[in-house]
């Protein structure tokens, strides 16, 4: 009888160890980074492009018929983050129009591949959005490309369309950018 009994307790516990295994085996293969299984919101596989201070000048000074909005931002950034929304209204509003809304992160190149990729892609932003390494702009940089920015807050706003510009230093309010836009397109 002491052997059936002992039998048993161990075969339960032999079974009961491996169902255990098996379900931390399930559960690494799910947490594994190098796991073949593909979460359900998987980050876009569009890389961010980075500029330098000079393709971002070539960026700004680009003088055609459509209307450029560049926005700079940081993630860090509570204003930024807050009228984010309403730049996306725009992109969705106007996306038959010759108007190219696009974002300027001036996070550090320490986060690029970290904290920016999830912010952007958590704000849907990510197909709008170019990296540019704040700490790598002068003086010169600013005096050549704005009127009022020196670079010293953010979020900044910058409109070009032909020769015509527009520079706004501080949060926008949706009825701000309509605004603004407005007086561009029409």
């Amino acid at each position: 009888m002491k052997k059936i009994l002992l039998s048993t307790i161990l075969a339960a516990t032999l079974f009961s160890c491996k169902k255990e295994a098996e379900k931390t085996e399930d559960s690494t293969a799910a947490n594994d980074s190098i796991s073949t299984t593909i979460p359900e919101t998987a980050p876009s596989t569009v890389s961010l492009k980075v500029l330098n201070s000079q393709q971002t000048t070539d960026f700004l000074q680009k003088k055609n018929d459509t209307l450029y909005v560049t926005n700079f931002f940081a993630t860090w950034c509570g204003p930024c983050v807050r009228e984010i929304p309403h730049f996306k209204d725009k992109i969705v509003a106007l996306k038959d129009q010759p108007v190219k809304i696009t974002f300027i992160s001036l996070d550090t190149k320490e986060v690029w591949n970290s904290e920016v990729p999830k912010f952007v892609d958590k704000q849907g932003i990510r197909n709008n959005t170019i990296l540019l390494d704040g700490g790598q702009l002068d003086e010169n940089f600013f005096k050549n490309n704005f009127e009022k920015w020196d670079g010293g807050a953010i979020p900044f706003t910058y409109m070009r369309k032909g020769y015509k510009t527009d520079e706004y230093l501080g949060m926008m309010t949706s009825e701000l950018l309509d605004s603004k836009i407005n007086s561009f397109i029409k």
